[in-house]
């Protein structure tokens, strides 16, 4: 990928895409990520329908980072993950999960696609957005 891809644009408002049919859980991503980060802004979708709707509209979003629940109605994670790595090369892609099996870990990792597992925590998506060096 070319470095300007990945370059995260300091100027600009960091915005994050949560996908989760779980309400609560897309409430908890909110709370967490907003307590590391209080300037970012969270997109929620409660499927990947929705996600790729929101991606792809007259007035998209363009986020640093998407989380993914693996397991919802309709579009699936792996599924939405796919196609939003080809709209959002530059995004960020971690699926939630609470049981990867090898061949699901592996295709993911083969298109730069993490994993954090369920249940979803304060610590581990700070250390996620740590990770990503962004402020």
């Amino acid at each position: 990928m070319d470095n300007e891809i990945l370059d995260l644009d300091m100027s600009q408002t960091k915005t994050v895409l949560v996908v989760d049919d779980s309400r609560v859980s897309r409430m908890m991503a909110r709370q967490f990520i907003l307590s590391a980060r209080p300037s970012w802004v969270v997109e929620d979708a409660a499927s990947g329908e929705e996600a790729l709707e929101k991606i792809n509209t007259i007035h998209p979003i363009h986020p640093i980072l998407v989380l993914m629940d693996v397991n919802m109605p309709g579009i699936g994670g792996m599924a939405a993950a796919e196609q939003l790595r080809r709209s959002c090369p530059g995004a960020h892609i971690a699926l939630l999960t609470a049981n990867v099996q090898n061949a699901t870990r592996e295709r993911a990792n083969e298109m730069g696609i993490g994993f954090i597992e369920k249940p979803m925590t304060e610590a581990r998506i700070h250390a996620l957005i740590a990770a990503l060096g962004a402020e």
